[in-house]
């Protein structure tokens, strides 16, 4: 697992399995966004086992599942709602975590020069600029 921080109270990664909740817990994180649909590939835990593990070590959970490419405005939305209200640090994660960057993104443009928000997803090892134009829709808001 490896994190890549966003901002102060959000970091994005790929896939987490059950043993990582427990690493995570202790790292000091309080909230889990899973943007990985059940199912999208063989041997990936379940989000039930996730938020079981994670509730035991008083973690809030959310399963926000995204299916690659199809990345909807209603999602952006309940993600920026997430993090306005999820305890924080919060980690997201789906594949690889660019879906959850993304998300974090479109979100972030809002409010956020768009420049500064492609900068920051590069620096965490994302590069959003086939994700632009839509960014800049977003920014328009």
């Amino acid at each position: 697992m490896q994190l890549r921080q966003l901002t102060d109270t959000l970091s994005v990664s790929g896939q987490i399995d059950e043993a990582d909740v427990d690493l995570l817990a202790a790292q000091g994180f309080r909230s889990l966004i899973n943007n990985r649909p059940d199912g999208e590939a063989a041997g990936q835990p379940a989000s039930t086992a996730i938020a079981a593990l994670a509730e035991r070590h008083g973690m809030t959970y959310q399963y926000l599942p995204v299916i690659s490419g199809q990345l909807q405005d209603v999602q952006v939305e309940a993600f920026a709602q997430a993090l306005t209200t999820l305890p924080a640090p919060v980690l997201a994660f789906c594949h690889t975590g660019t879906r959850s960057t993304m998300l974090w993104a479109l979100a972030a443009a809002r409010s956020q020069p768009l420049e500064d928000v492609l900068r920051t997803a590069i620096r965490a090892g994302y590069d959003l600029n086939a994700l632009r134009p839509r960014l800049q829709e977003a920014a328009a808001r």
